[in-house]
């Protein structure tokens, strides 16, 4: 038996703090040119060996990289890389100049004469020019490009090409903390956290929409924290108790300048009827054919911004070719970078524009708008349309708009008149990514560089203050299931029936005890170690343990194959529960919807499948897996105590039912939450009024299901859609005040909140493995499933469940199934409608 000592120090690991794979230095090892708040993140950077520096726009961030990579040298050796994006070489040659280092450019692995610091851009990288396997350190340059995680072959290259270098770097002025997939692919890249277990740990899972990641309420304290272990997000100086002198920023003026558009050909609705105005809520198909439409009079309006200050240095950005070929041909003196322009040209261009040596200069924000220092000589820019991407136009707009910006800035961007919805959008963005920067401010001027403080708070979610309840036929405890199970008596529980958490794929509170919140599913299996030998010890010897599982797909971007593939946690559940000492029986498989698996996994398409079938797996069923403690006398394999049947009541039609291995479930559960989040409102209505006169009002029970509607935005602000209901004829509660409103499917209502197993499958477990008077015991217990089915069959249900909201809900639960008052389920509140799908 493993002690309470080890598993206490197992949960305490479970801190989510990033690795350090350095060595400290001291300050006076560091350049005396760097400024004080350069040289305190440059010791944090080399003594993590792996971190992140988001330093805003100006305050030294290449000096950063060269001197960060500078000291890793010395302590390691070898050779170091730095990988930029064009247009930015002269900006590293020019700093590591002032620090005395001699600094390459390279374009292929031939060109590296020896150990040292070399320059590089993507683009070589990217084809494979440069053999990275031999580098001892690796600095990415405006990381932003892989935020594309696993979608992009950008990531998918640089995760493999630097996943054997022992320190790596990544830094950009502007991380889009809207954007925690940018955030956790710079996590994955420096080997801090699996991207996966990062979007497990943090994240809501959406079941139409596989990877739009939005972080639970509760937890983003802790994402926050966790972040500041590896990455330093600094906006000034004062930020970590510096002196801000020599960092102020310039004013800024925006202008807005939206031209006319066509009054004719506005499109069509979608009954074929022509418009008479525009559209002002266009998606991207139609903004770009409002940009093709809009082309002439905006370039217009470009030329004639120009013209009222012809001295003045500016740069024009676009997005479309034919607006740069609008541009050439409109604007006189300007200078263009594209794509197919050759390398050296286009770098050429960049340099001449740095050094104001050319005036004008046009390019796009995805192209230019990452890493280039303009402001020397440039403090204008005018903007020929706007997009949807926000991260592009920040980007771009600080290429001259940062500190040590001499002069006011003028930022003037032209727009169409049909596209003030896209203004908005841009503007609203821009207001949370201050907001959501000024926050990580407030982390590092509260934690700063120092993450001892932060790693104190992440582990104070450790540990439960144990609660019991009871009824005449059944126990629970809102606990943890380890410390729990170790207090019950051995060979006492005649049957187990539980639904085990799938490794990490969910969490179900925001407690390290959770077995959700382990690092995969090796870790998932060293905590079941702790549990596995008690539920061994607890059970009778010869009875069974079944277990609920579901195989998990793994995406393509986590294990570098580029297509999902299934990972077996089934077998790895199988292996595990043998080595602990149970004999496997068998396996039950019970369908699931594939449709609905697909929504949340994006793998079984229709349309993909038919561009090539040979990347499509099947749906992936649920397995109920039957392991038996062995016996004591092992002569003829019956269990101590038999589970005895009549076949008067057990007929030979019912076992050869229960003896095949494919079972299909009628979907029927208890209630949960998210059922009346996803009905139309006047369903919800009806059905609540139901529930309502049918069983005993419980206050506290009623709003939890208001909460979880108003949570996924269902409840109604201009009337009561849970109203108290009279039994009195004289008062009259049913009359519905509204339209009826059928709205579609929507999102759970409360996080975490998963339903339990169907009640017919546990019913055949209980009936088939377990004799009247028989203890039912469940680890994990939910909502209570388990326990109400054994108490409703004459067995004694006992469980445990560390969320307190689900331990709640069940001891309601229990109470009226001991009080035969008829718990609440799914099949209570579904409409009787075709059209009104129930899982298989």
């Amino acid at each position: 038996m493993i002690g309470a000592l080890d598993y206490q120090a197992f949960l305490e690991a479970k801190r989510a703090i990033a690795p350090v794979y350095g060595a400290p230095i001291p300050a006076s090892v560091v350049h005396p040119i760097c400024k004080p708040h350069q040289t305190a993140i440059i010791q944090w950077a080399v003594q993590g060996g792996r971190r992140a520096i988001f330093a805003k726009f100006g305050l030294g961030k290449s000096v950063m990289q060269l001197e960060t990579m500078r000291l890793t040298l010395e302590h390691a050796g070898g050779v170091g890389l730095i990988v930029a994006p064009l247009g930015v070489r002269q900006e590293f040659i020019r700093d590591a100049h002032m620090l005395g280092l001699e600094l390459k450019f390279i374009r292929t692995t031939e060109e590296i004469s020896g150990p040292g610091i070399y320059l590089t851009n993507y683009e070589s990288v990217r084809e494979g020019k440069i053999d990275c396997s031999g580098l001892t350190v690796v600095s990415l340059d405006e990381a932003s490009v892989l935020r594309g995680f696993g979608g992009t072959k950008t990531f998918r290259e640089f995760m493999r090409l630097f996943d054997q270098t022992p320190y790596r770097f990544v830094a950009t002025a502007t991380p889009s903390p809207n954007q925690y997939i940018e955030l956790l692919s710079y996590a994955a890249f420096l080997g801090v956290m699996d991207v996966g277990e990062a979007k497990t740990r943090w994240f809501k899972r959406d079941s139409q929409h596989a990877d739009q990641l939005t972080i639970h309420p509760h937890k983003e304290e802790e994402f926050w924290l966790w972040v500041n272990t590896w990455a330093v997000f600094l906006q000034r100086p004062s930020d970590l108790g510096f002196s801000d002198e020599g960092y102020d920023l310039p004013e800024i003026t925006i202008n807005w300048h939206p031209v006319s558009t066509p009054i004719d050909n506005c499109g069509v609705e979608y009954d074929g009827q022509g418009r008479f105005l525009r559209n002002p809520a266009m998606g991207l198909q139609e903004a770009a054919a409002e940009r093709r439409i809009t082309l002439d009079t905006r370039v217009a309006k470009v030329r004639e911004l120009i013209e009222a200050r012809p001295r003045d240095h500016v740069i024009i950005w676009h997005d479309l070719e034919d607006e740069r070929r609008a541009i050439e041909s409109t604007v006189p003196g300007v200078h263009s970078v594209y794509g197919s322009q050759d390398l050296d040209e286009r770098e050429e261009i960049v340099m001449d524009f740095a050094d104001g040596k050319v005036a004008r200069l046009a390019a796009k924000p995805v192209m230019l708008g990452s890493g280039c220092n303009l402001q020397r000589h440039c403090h204008w820019a005018i903007y020929a349309g706007i997009g949807f991407k926000f991260n592009d136009f920040i980007q771009s707009l600080h290429r001259i708009y940062r500190f040590l910006q001499a002069h006011e800035v003028t930022i003037d961007i032209v727009h169409a008149e049909s596209e003030i919805e896209i203004v908005r959008i841009l503007q609203a963005k821009w207001r949370r990514h201050d907001a959501m920067m000024e926050r990580m401010s407030e982390i590092i001027r509260t934690y700063g560089l120092n993450a001892i403080e932060a790693q104190a708070k992440l582990i104070r979610t450790i540990g439960i203050v144990r609660r019991e309840e009871h009824g005449e036929t059944w126990t629970i405890a809102n606990n943890d299931c380890v410390e729990e199970t170790r207090t019950v008596d051995s060979n006492t529980v005649g049957l187990i029936v539980t639904s085990i958490p799938f490794g990490t794929q969910y969490e179900y509170t925001p407690s390290y005890n959770d077995f959700g919140h382990t690092d995969d599913d090796q870790h998932f299996f060293r905590q079941m170690d702790f549990l596995s030998p008690e539920l061994l010890r607890i059970l009778k010897p010869g009875r069974v343990m079944a277990v609920h599982v579901k195989d998990r797909i793994r995406p393509g971007g986590m294990d570098g194959l580029g297509f999902q593939t299934a990972s077996p946690f089934h077998a790895e559940t199988i292996l595990h529960y043998r080595r602990h000492g149970f004999a496997y029986l068998g396996m039950i498989t019970v369908v699931t919807d594939v449709v609905r698996e697909n929504n949340q996994t994006y793998r079984l398409g229709w349309t993909e499948q038919c561009k090539d079938g040979s990347r499509m797996g099947v749906g992936m069923p649920e397995y109920v897996l039957l392991f038996r403690k062995p016996p004591t006398d092992p002569s003829n394999g019956y269990a101590d105590e038999p589970v005895l049947k009549e076949k008067a009541d057990y007929t030979r039609a019912r076992w050869q039912t229960d003896a095949h291995a494919f079972w299909r479930s009628n979907g029927n559960k208890i209630l949960c939450a998210e059922e009346l989040v996803g009905l139309p409102a006047d369903e919800v209505f009806k059905k609540f009024r139901a529930h309502s006169i049918a069983t005993p009002y419980d206050y506290e029970s009623d709003v939890a299901i208001g909460e979880a509607l108003e949570d996924a935005k269902r409840l109604p602000p201009g009337f009561m859609l849970l109203q108290p209901q009279s039994w009195h004829p004289d008062v009259w509660s049913e009359v519905t005040r509204m339209r009826t409103l059928n709205g579609s499917q929507a999102a759970q209502g409360r996080e975490m909140h998963l339903c339990p197993l169907q009640f017919d499958i546990v019913d055949r477990l209980i009936e088939r493995y377990s004799n009247p008077g028989d203890l039912v015991f469940d680890p994990f217990l939910g909502l209570g499933t388990v326990a109400i089915r054994a108490v409703e069959r004459n067995r004694i249900g006992q469980g445990v469940e560390l969320n307190a909201q689900y331990f709640d809900d069940a001891v309601r639960y229990l109470r009226a199934a001991e009080e035969k008052i008829n718990t609440p389920t799914l099949f209570d509140f579904i409409q009787a409608d075709p059209d009104v799908e129930v899982a298989a």
